[in-house]
Formats: C-alpha cells, sequence, structure tokens
C-alpha cells in the first residue's frame, strides 16, 4: 500500500512537471486580483493576472484563461486586491523632506525667504540629499508612487538613491539666478546637469531633466539656454509657473505678460515642458498651454497650503490640455501621499465649481497615473497596465474598514482609501515592497537618520530664532 501512495506521489509529480513544461514561462505572475488597466477603454479584469518577464508585462487578462498559459516560480496571489499601474508624481523635491514641519503657516514668500532659503544655504549638503531622498522615497512607495519627477539639488545623489531603492524618477537640478548649495551659479549648474546626462545614459530608472525654478527667479537669457539643453538631450524641461498671485503681478508688471505669455514669447514652452501649479491662468493662457502641448502637474494641496489659489484643472482638461498629479515637496504639503492627493484634487474642484460632477473619480484615478505618464513624457512606457509597458505595478488591499463595501473602483481608491492599504510594489519587474515591507533599505535606519539631521537644524536654526 506504502508502495502504491509513493507511485501515485511520483506520478503526480511528473504530469505536473510535463503539464507544467507546455506552459509559457514567465518571471512573475500576479493572479486573482481586481486588475485595473487604465488603458484607453478602461478595462478591468474582476478576478485578472498580469504576467511579467524580465521588466516588461508580457499579458494580461482574465486569470481562468492566463493561469492555463504561463508558470513562473514567483506568483503573487492578489485575492481582495486592486492590481494597478503605480501612481506617476508629477512634481516634487523629494529631498525636502527632511523640512518637513520647519515653517508652516506661512504665506509662500515669507516661507521661502525667511525659512527655506536660509535652511537651504546652511544644511543642504551631500549628507542631507542622500538622507532627504531615502526617507522620501520610502514613503512614496508605501503610497503606491512607483515614478516621480523631483527638481532640487545634488540629483546625482538622488540619482544614486533610486538605483538603490530600485524607484523610476526623473531628476532634474535646479537652475537659479543666484548660489545655490552646490554651484556658484547657473552656467555650473548647467555643466552638472551635462555631466549627468551622459552619467546616466540608457539607464532604465532615471531620465536626467533640465529644470529652470522660475520665470521670476531665472533670467530670460537662463531660461532660454535651459530649455536649449533640453531639447538638446531631448529631455523634458521642467519650472514652476503661476504658482501665485505675486508672481503674476511681478511678471506682468516687468513684461507686461503673463508668465505663460512671456514664457511663450521667448519660445520656451513646447511639448517637453512640465509646469508645475499654473494656478494663475487666464483664458488665453490655457489656450497657449494646450496648443504647446505643455504638460501641466497639478499640486492642490500644497496649493491650498500656502492659500494659493485652486488651478482651473475643470478647464484646461476641457481644453484638451495634458494634466498630471503631484504633491510638490514635503516641506509645503507637508506628505507625498498620492492617494491623499487624488482625494484632495476630487474634492476642491468640486466645492470650488459647486458642482458635484466636475473631475469625477475616474478621471482623478487616470490623472495620477497615466495622466503624470503623459505630462513626463513617458506614458509609453509606463502609466497604464498594456503589455509590452514597464511592470510598474502596485497591490491594493481592499479587505479594511475603510474600503468596505466596494461598489466603484475608482469611488473607493479616490474618496475612501487613505494610502496605507498599499500592500505591495513592483518596479521594472522587480519586486519593492512585499506586505507592507520595503525590501530594497531598512526603514528603521532610514527614519533614524532624518531624526538625528532634524535635531541638528533645530539646535542650529530654529532654536537661535
Amino acid at each position: 500500500m506504502k508502495n502504491l501512495i509513493l507511485y501515485f506521489s511520483v506520478l503526480t509529480i511528473i504530469l505536473s512537471s510535463c503539464y507544467d513544461s507546455k506552459k509559457n514561462n514567465a518571471d512573475l505572475i500576479i493572479r486573482n486580483g481586481i486588475v485595473v488597466t487604465i488603458d484607453s477603454t478602461g478595462h478591468i479584469y474582476p478576478k485578472g493576472t498580469v504576467v511579467i518577464k524580465a521588466n516588461k508585462i508580457i499579458d494580461i487578462g482574465y486569470d481562468s484563461v492566463l493561469s492555463e498559459k504561463y508558470h513562473a516560480d514567483n506568483i503573487i496571489d492578489a485575492q481582495g486586491k486592486i492590481v494597478m499601474p503605480g501612481f506617476v508624481n508629477a512634481h516634487t523635491h523629494i529631498a525636502m523632506s527632511l523640512f518637513r514641519g520647519l515653517a508652516d503657516d506661512l504665506k509662500l514668500q515669507d516661507w521661502l525667504h525667511k525659512y527655506i532659503f536660509p535652511a537651504e544655504t546652511k544644511f543642504v549638503d551631500s549628507s542631507m540629499i542622500t538622507i532627504g531622498s531615502e526617507l522620501a522615497m520610502v514613503e512614496m512607495l508605501h503610497s503606491g508612487i512607483t515614478c516621480f519627477n523631483d527638481m532640487y539639488f545634488y540629483e546625482d545623489l538622488t540619482a544614486q538613491m533610486c538605483c538603490k531603492i530600485g524607484m523610476r524618477a526623473i531628476l532634474s537640478e535646479s537652475l537659479i539666478d543666484f548660489p545655490v548649495p552646490n554651484a556658484k551659479n547657473y552656467k555650473e549648474s548647467m555643466d552638472y546637469t551635462r555631466g549627468l546626462e551622459e552619467k546616466y545614459k540608457g539607464n532604465e530608472l532615471v531620465t536626467i531633466g533640465v529644470a529652470a525654478h522660475s520665470p521670476y527667479t531665472c533670467s530670460p537669457n537662463l531660461l532660454r539656454k535651459a530649455k536649449k539643453l533640453a531639447d538638446e538631450f531631448h529631455v523634458p524641461f521642467h519650472i514652476h509657473v503661476s504658482e501665485t498671485s505675486w508672481e503674476v503681478d511681478t511678471i506682468t508688471a516687468q513684461y507686461d505678460k503673463t508668465p505663460i505669455e512671456y514664457l511663450d514669447s521667448i519660445g520656451v514652452l513646447s511639448n517637453n515642458v512640465i509646469a508645475a501649479h499654473c494656478v494663475w491662468l487666464s483664458p488665453k493662457d490655457i489656450r497657449i498651454i494646450a496648443r504647446r502641448g505643455v504638460g501641466v502637474a497639478h499640486n492642490p494641496e500644497c496649493n491650498m497650503k500656502i492659500s494659493s489659489g485652486v488651478a482651473p484643472i475643470p478647464e484646461l482638461l476641457k481644453a484638451h490640455a495634458e494634466v498630471g498629479l503631484g504633491t510638490d515637496g514635503p516641506a509645503s504639503n507637508n506628505n507625498l501621499n498620492m492617494i491623499q492627493e487624488m482625494h484632495t484634487m476630487a474634492l476642491i474642484h468640486k466645492l470650488n465649481k459647486m458642482n458635484p460632477t466636475v473631475v469625477p473619480a475616474e478621471q482623478v484615478v487616470r490623472t495620477a497615473t497615466i495622466g503624470s505618464a503623459k505630462v513626463l513624457g513617458l506614458d509609453k512606457k509606463i502609466g497604464s497596465l498594456e503589455i509590452g509597458k514597464y511592470a510598474d505595478i502596485i497591490l491594493i488591499d481592499t479587505n479594511n474598514a475603510n474600503t468596505t463595501p466596494m461598489y466603484n473602483v475608482y469611488s473607493n481608491l479616490v474618496y475612501a482609501s487613505l494610502g496605507s492599504e498599499v500592500s505591495d510594489v513592483i518596479i521594472n519587474g522587480k519586486v519593492v515592497m512585499k506586505n507592507k515591507k520595503i525590501l530594497t533599505t531598512n526603514e528603521e535606519i532610514v527614519m533614524s537618520s532624518a531624526n538625528k539631521f532634524a535635531e541638528k537644524l533645530k539646535k542650529e536654526l530654529l532654536d537661535k530664532k
């Protein structure tokens, strides 16, 4: 009897092996989840599977079909979870995570000139960037961000951290008409940018862009040279535009044009431009943005916090302008939570227009994924779950009191979720976070380093005020 049992056990293993050998091999299969593709048709597979080989999606569909077609040693059971493209943070300054809460409840100019600029002058160095970037990446992963667009200093160090953690990013050194922590003038910053373009050429995760801080901190000469550099390398050009009424008044007084009109007049606007904020826009500005193909990075929470206003997103969308969603930096938000940012985006425009039908939940989710990817020029690679795209995927657990029951997946994501429901993150085909644990760094060490930095800053800057 024992021999007979052994015989059938061996036979079962052999038959199973033969059966699997007829299947196509994959590296990772995410099966049995609620697959939200964010493709052009908005297709959702209630019990779906995503198949990954190397760093690309090679198939997507119903689990009942694909489970018979593919085999992989690494399988994630996503039952009860939303499987969707990772969020794309269209505008931020991540190393400023170390300035979180440094100065709040102030006007933008006071916030910048009395606190942030002095803190940057004294404390922004290679150590600060390394610690702040890693802290921010840990935070972003936990709310499902798989790609971000950054403008700051020492971007080489942020790029190195991206490679360590496994995050996708567009990184741009901030060009500005006064000395910055790692450059005496904008020419040095441009040389630094050129070096980064060469160093990270062909990198799977990091794209080096070009950034001019804003129309009011950059001369026309700098703006033109920066845009020319971006065009030379065929990369995004990142800039703050029309963030406050003060900026619009300042530029209008100087050039007799709005910031958008001014940038257009000097030949800076085109379809590789990422314009952050765009709060104060005239109807003509909106037409220019749409006609030039400029991408708008919307940052509703930061705009609310500093009371800069409400960006005319419904009007931009109606004009068929490209709109993405960003958190801005954690010093002015004060977090990097894209699910919370989606919630704010959906509500603020309904209130502003006194119309509950504007900017519906599905549109908000698309803005935070494929919309941001389009703004960054990455929509052919990421932003939706489609065959041939990079496997940048997140899993969101719906088995929580606040997300139960679920009648509509978009409503659940935008109006009920908090961000803490993200359980798994895959970037470029690799599992970076599993069951809410980041696999590529030690979170406790990261937070300990950040707290030590904060103690030093408080002692040397805040306690002396």
